[in-house]
């Protein structure tokens, strides 16, 4: 099943010129970027993408960082992406990811862990209405 899924490549991992790496790793699988941007957030944006987090701990300093500099937005097209890409990315802290996933092989921190990936199909649409609101479901390439 074509899913569409939304891929946030972190501050880190752009800071640490690691863009091309990542997305190398999509499309070896297959995937294909439909739809890509760099872009910087602020905090009105990480609060809307973050919601659920909003009253967390945590929050706060993940904010902070997702804030600190550019990212790539990008949505993924493939036989079932969302699975898919969280396969690829790896265990959300670095430091207990798996080898061969994009955190296990670049980072070592829980928060700053390189990417973002949708986690469930109601996930993608929200993120993706977020991040890309004038793209079309029936948008491809080029977008």
């Amino acid at each position: 099943m074509t899913e569409r899924t939304l891929v946030l490549v972190k501050p880190d991992a752009v800071r640490r010129g690691l863009v091309g790496a990542v997305l190398e790793r999509f499309e070896r699988k297959g995937l294909r970027p439909v739809a890509m941007d760099l872009r910087r957030i602020d905090g009105e944006l990480a609060d809307r993408h973050y919601a659920e987090h909003l009253e967390k701990d945590f929050y706060p300093p993940l904010r902070a960082f997702i804030t600190s500099g550019p990212l790539v937005a990008l949505v993924l097209e493939g036989d079932e992406a969302i699975a898919v890409v969280r396969a690829l990315v790896g265990a959300t802290d670095g430091r207990k990811a798996s080898a061969g996933t994009v955190r296990g092989d670049f980072s070592l921190s829980n928060r700053e862990n390189l990417v973002h990936a949708s986690d469930s199909a109601e996930s993608a649409e929200r993120e993706i209405a977020i991040f890309f609101p004038n793209f079309s479901p029936d948008e491809g390439a080029g977008h």
